[in-house]
């Protein structure tokens, strides 16, 4: 009911940046949050960032001051602006969308195929 189509990943040094973008396929984008997700080799996948319809956000400790999750409504997109990347962001990252609880259509969580983000040292 929902595709989320991830891009912007890419290999970037120590310091760089990257904008990761999330384009939702939906006619009612404003009933979902929109969070960010990553999994490292081996580890399990946590998350990164999220915002809510009312643009509200939230972020993992490890990226605060780092990282901006932002949200076009217009465009049914959500982005990711990545500053000061280091090492340990590696990491595929995952677009997810959270049904609002007051639009009980379809499923509660969709997910995006993920994007690369590797940085090297």
């Amino acid at each position: 009911q929902v595709q989320l189509v991830e891009s912007g990943g890419g290999l970037v040094q120590s310091g760089g940046s990257l904008r990761l973008s999330c384009a939702a396929s939906t006619s009612f984008f404003n009933f979902y949050a929109m969070g960010w997700y990553r999994q490292a080799p081996g580890k399990e996948r946590e998350l990164v960032a999220r915002i809510t319809s009312g643009g509200n956000t939230d972020y993992v400790d490890s990226v605060k001051g780092r990282f901006t999750i932002s949200r076009d409504n217009a465009k049914n997109t959500v982005y990711l602006q990545m500053n000061s990347l280091k090492p340990e962001d590696t990491a595929v990252y995952y677009c997810n969308a959270h049904r609002d609880i007051t639009f009980p259509v379809g499923l509660l969580d969709y997910w995006g195929q993920g994007t690369q983000v590797t940085v090297s040292s």
